[in-house]
């Protein structure tokens, strides 16, 4: 097993130390820092991903590997930074106004992190004009939108029609999720992607930011 994959394997384990370890020794050793991040971490968090689509692991274990991941990027991010190697997009995250809700969220940010993208996480109680502000700020290709009150998915239709007012519309993919929303709902306020877990969301917003 080449040190990568060493990487890759440790951090689905969750084991910070050794990671954060080896990406050292993996820097030392004069292995490009973007292969560091594409062959081991990302590498890594796909399988973990996988596994939560499948149901062969669980939260608990999904939160301990993006910790490990957390420990591998803080190390590389100054490197890729000075070499100029760019995320592979940018997504503007957060719970819709009126919802305090944040753990899906949350796990959605972390599966997208481990996929390279770039994540401006607004939090929660967001109202649409803040979704909007930050992604022309942030040049974002992906809003992402989380609601777990069937009272507060209705502002996921603002976020919609506030982007659209903004003229950004054809530049932004629009993303919807939480428990209370469906297909259905995503078509009827015309977002672009709903995605029932994290793992297929995050792939899903890759995908959508490598088109634009």
């Amino acid at each position: 097993m080449n040190i990568l994959e060493e990487i890759s394997a440790l951090l689905q384990k969750g084991r910070m130390k050794e990671v954060s370890a080896l990406v050292k020794k993996a820097l030392e050793e004069g292995i490009e820092a973007k292969d560091i991040l594409e062959k081991g971490l990302i590498a890594g968090m796909d399988v973990v991903g996988e596994k939560f689509k499948n149901n062969e692991v669980y939260v608990p274990d999904v939160l301990i590997a993006a910790r490990a991941m957390y420990a591998g990027l803080d190390l590389l991010r100054p490197v890729l930074a000075s070499s100029g190697i760019k995320s592979a997009g940018t997504v503007v995250i957060g719970t819709c106004k009126g919802d305090l809700h944040d753990i899906g969220k949350n796990l959605v940010k972390m599966m997208m992190e481990g996929k390279g993208l770039k994540i401006i996480d607004l939090g929660v109680d967001v109202p649409a004009e803040e979704f909007v502000k930050a992604a022309i700020e942030n040049d974002a290709q992906v809003i992402a939108c989380s609601a777990l009150l069937t009272t507060t998915m209705g502002e996921m239709k603002n976020v919609v029609d506030k982007v659209t007012e903004a003229g950004i519309r054809d530049k932004v993919t629009i993303m919807v999720g939480g428990a209370p929303v469906n297909e259905n709902y995503c078509k009827s306020i015309g977002a672009d992607i709903y995605r029932p877990d994290a793992a297929s969301a995050a792939e899903a917003a890759l995908a959508a930011c490598m088109q634009k």
